[in-house]
């Protein structure tokens, strides 16, 4: 059978919107409208270009689809603007199912993992009038759901409201995570949020409730944030003083101890689970998500690669897929997207005039790029489904000295000084560098201690707080970014680099290699290697 799982529009709010195509269980294809609309978040957007991608991926017409799932179910017209939009978009329109948003999320999480048994958890700021679900989930059972938190108790809500309170903008809160080591917990945020019988207490009175219709970039904070601080809100442009980097870590650390008063509880209430499942806006928190997995309290903690609203799509493909009588199929990794051919590469680059060589070893070809401190612009396969580059649409350099990071940050990125960057470790020597206790980190949603010995041949990517958000690569998962990897190791020792997101600030990650070309020619790339063809600026 084949499902296709949407997500988006409905309201101006709604954002990430994503398709996703499922056949017989299996995970076919998953694509972000963003990245083809070239529009951060596209909000208000539903997935028209997603939708054509992934069957283009996967090889369908869209007259094959046997059932639509999309979240939405508490929207009393969501049903018949479906209908009327996949009508004029396609011509027809198969059955289509709704299904809550919550509950998505822990289908994405728990199907995606491959795990028997597991403790299910979604949070995120909001989604079908709820923040957050939690569950137990078995192959044999399927989810079942033990409890629902609604909106007015938004942990997702209270980090977002902090992040515009320190002059962040729409979908900054990774900003205040980079910022919070800077700072003391020295603010007291209990009378906004505290922990409270097994879970948290949220003053919703600090959220905004005017006016009814309210642009997702407006502040939602109410003004007596700065009445119970004592200073006013951080301008976007202003300073960044002491005063808000203690904001910061007091936030990250409140959401921290509310979080694993709910883990305490939840673990209480099914004793018997040894694994955790996890998605939902919130389950990006790597900060968070490294606390938990230092605790010891789960043998197994999978936090799915698309853990956001883009992975809503996937989410509503398994439940659709369950409904049909298929058994879901976990994800063996996150290249679901995208792909383009060598010959479309070429015509593309023929096309714009654009100056390259053909190599028989892109692999080897970078790494000795990034060997030579070069900053290198990486496109190859399918793009990666989620928030994360995973080393398809990736930026990646040398992780030997801290300068590398302010020259990225200065050049490429145009970002914020304390905002850190990640390694790509292969994954055999990982726990050489990290504290992995034993865990494969494939798609870089945990932040890990860096081993003390080994910090200073990987200073780009420690953060000041001596942690990195890892990301570990493995040969079966992306054979072509492994052997970058493993070719660096041979020339240079270190078997890690630097892995950010092609893209520049405020820009959608790349898709196309047009898209690659675009940007490699706007900031300060030193090369860029789409499939088995260089192109270089200066001395590369």
């Amino acid at each position: 059978m084949i499902v296709l799982g949407i997500h988006g529009g409905v309201t101006l709010g709604q954002h990430e919107p994503s398709a996703a195509l499922v056949r017989d269980g299996r995970v076919i294809a998953a694509c972000e409208e963003e990245r083809y609309l070239r529009i951060k978040s596209a909000y208000g957007h539903l997935p028209y270009y997603s939708i054509k991608a992934c069957l283009e991926e996967a090889g369908v017409a869209f007259e094959d689809i046997d059932l639509i799932v999309s979240p939405g179910v508490t929207y009393s017209d969501h049903h018949d603007r479906l209908v009327k939009y996949l009508n004029h978009c396609f011509g027809s329109c198969p059955k289509i199912e709704l299904v809550h948003h919550q509950q998505a999320h822990l289908a994405a999480a728990f199907y995606g993992s491959g795990l028997d048994d597991a403790i299910v958890l979604s949070l995120d700021a909001t989604g079908d009038g709820a923040c957050g679900m939690m569950g137990h989930a078995t192959t044999s059972g399927g989810i079942k759901v033990l409890e629902e938190i609604p909106t007015n108790n938004s942990l997702g809500y209270f980090y977002t409201l902090m992040t515009y309170f320190l002059g962040f903008g729409d979908g900054d809160e990774y900003k205040v995570m980079g910022l919070a080591p800077y700072g003391e917990p020295s603010i007291d945020l209990s009378k906004i949020i505290k922990p409270a019988n097994g879970s948290w207490e949220f003053d919703w009175s600090f959220v905004r409730d005017d006016p009814p219709v309210r642009s997702p970039f407006e502040p939602l904070y109410a003004g007596k944030i700065s009445e119970i601080l004592g200073q006013p809100n951080r301008n976007p442009a202003g300073e960044m003083t002491d005063f808000y980097r203690d904001v910061a870590r007091s936030t990250q650390q409140t959401m921290e101890d509310c979080f694993m008063a709910l883990i305490d509880s939840l673990k209480a209430r099914v004793p018997e689970a040894r694994n955790l499942c996890y998605a939902g806006g919130v389950a990006l928190n790597c900060k968070a998500n490294r606390r938990l997995l230092y605790s010891g309290m789960f043998n197994n903690i999978y936090v799915s690669p698309v853990s956001s609203d883009r992975g809503l799509a996937i989410g509503s493909a398994y439940l659709g897929a369950v409904s049909l009588g298929d058994n879901p199929w976990p994800h063996w990794h996150a290249y679901l997207g995208s792909s383009y051919s060598n010959d479309s590469i070429k015509a593309e680059l023929e096309s714009n005039g654009v100056s390259f060589e053909h190599t028989d070893d892109p692999s080897l070809t970078a790494a000795r790029l990034i060997a030579d401190e070069k900053i290198v612009g990486w496109h190859q396969g399918r793009s990666e489904a989620g928030a994360r580059a995973l080393g398809s649409r990736s930026i990646v350099a040398s992780c030997a000295t801290a300068e590398m990071k302010d020259k990225v940050n200065a050049r490429i990125k145009y970002r914020e000084e304390f905002r850190p960057f990640a390694p790509s470790v292969l994954s055999e020597e990982a726990d050489v560098y990290f504290r992995t206790e034993g865990n494969d980190f494939p798609y870089m949603n945990f932040t890990l201690d860096v081993v003390p010995e080994k910090a200073g041949e990987i200073a780009s990517v420690v953060h000041v707080d001596d942690t990195a958000r890892v990301q570990t690569v493995r040969s079966s998962d992306n054979e072509l970014y492994y052997d970058l990897i493993r070719n660096y190791r041979d020339l240079t020792g270190t078997p890690a680099i630097l892995n950010t997101s092609f893209n520049l600030k405020g820009q959608p990650i790349v898709e196309t290699p047009r898209d690659a070309l675009m940007t490699f020619f706007g900031c300060g790339l030193d090369a860029l290697v789409l499939g088995n063809y260089v192109v270089r600026k200066n001395d590369a």
